[in-house]
């Protein structure tokens, strides 16, 4: 990984100047350390490929950017690789200015099967373009090239002096959308990628017994869903764009449930890796992959309907704790 330029631990008017800022820079000179990871809660895809190019944090000051290829390569990762409390990190160690910042992450995108760029492979082994619906640039600064994306994370958060750890977690059931209509390409959207600062949480994994799995009664994919804490069984909902009308409740994430030493009739395993402290209920559901992120899927039919068949209660997440959850 490196950056624009190699002066990041000078001065803040030197720093914004050096990598494209636009103005001086203002308030206190007082720096902090930036570290920046991935991590993921997949979809119903066997391989989701990001090519990342360039992370960019931008605030009223202007804007600092990092280039995360390796000696000119791009940074290529495989959300599926790091699911539950792996990550991988695209920034490291890294000096800037304290205060508040948003983020934009620049990946190379290809609406045609490229291994070279981004890219899903699906269960079947096919490989599909993948792509995103935004680009340009980030307070001035961002890659402009025709096939880069941008997913822009607009929720401000806080680079405070020390060091600070943040993940982008990618919930892939949430902003990872299919192919529509006689497109080819997969599409990656910014409204499921939740910046999450690694002081604040902890974790949540378990299992789901195989009479579990087979008292849900189909097998259209295996997953565990996090929602706010009271939300009873009958009011939990599936990810959708459109209006949750009440007393149903959208999820706040998702994780696959993966089978046992890849034997499911051992059961299956999840793990939410990064979950902010406080008291939430789970939801276990084996039809999944009928979740379509554009739609609301909870009243269709038979053969497409998306459900929550077991529900957990109470579950307690504590700072740098993992919490045991098995249904």
């Amino acid at each position: 990984m490196k950056t624009n330029n190699t002066l990041l631990a000078l001065t803040l008017t030197t720093l914004l100047t050096a990598c494209g800022g636009g103005g001086e820079g203002g308030g206190s000179s007082a720096e902090g350390t930036f570290n920046f990871a991935v991590s993921d809660n997949p979809a119903d895809a066997k391989v989701v490929n990001i090519a990342f190019k360039q992370i960019v944090l931008k605030n009223d000051d202007g804007s600092i950017s990092f280039d995360v290829a390796e000696d000119g390569a791009l940074k290529n990762v495989d959300l599926l690789t790091v699911q539950g409390q792996a990550k991988e990190w695209l920034v490291s160690g890294q000096s800037i200015p304290v205060g508040e910042y948003q983020m934009c992450i620049y990946i190379k995108k290809s609406e045609v099967a490229d291994i070279e760029s981004s890219y899903v492979q699906t269960m079947n082994d096919n490989i599909a373009g993948l792509t995103t619906n935004s680009n340009g640039s980030c307070g001035g600064a961002g890659a402009e090239e025709a096939d880069t994306g941008r997913l822009f994370i607009n929720k401000k958060f806080t680079i405070a002096a020390g060091t600070n750890n943040f993940v982008a977690e990618f919930d892939l059931l949430k902003i990872l959308q299919g192919p529509k209509g006689n497109k080819a390409y997969w599409t990656l959207k910014p409204t499921g990628i939740n910046l999450i600062n690694l002081s604040d949480v902890g974790s949540i994994s378990g299992t789901i017994s195989p009479q579990t799995s087979i008292d849900c009664g189909q097998d259209f994919g295996h997953a565990v869903y996090l929602y706010p804490a009271d939300t009873t069984l009958d009011n939990m909902s599936d990810f959708t764009e459109q209006t949750v009308d009440d007393p149903l409740v959208a999820p706040i994430a998702s994780a696959r449930a993966n089978a046992i030493n890849d034997d499911s009739t051992q059961g299956y395993e999840f793990e939410f890796g990064f979950v902010v402290a406080g008291t939430y209920n789970l939801g276990y559901t084996c039809t999944a992959s009928n979740d379509d992120p554009a739609e609301t899927n909870v009243e269709t039919t038979d053969d497409e309907t998306f459900f929550i068949y077991a529900a957990a209660e109470a579950v307690e997440v504590t700072s740098e704790q993992t919490t045991t959850q098995n249904f």
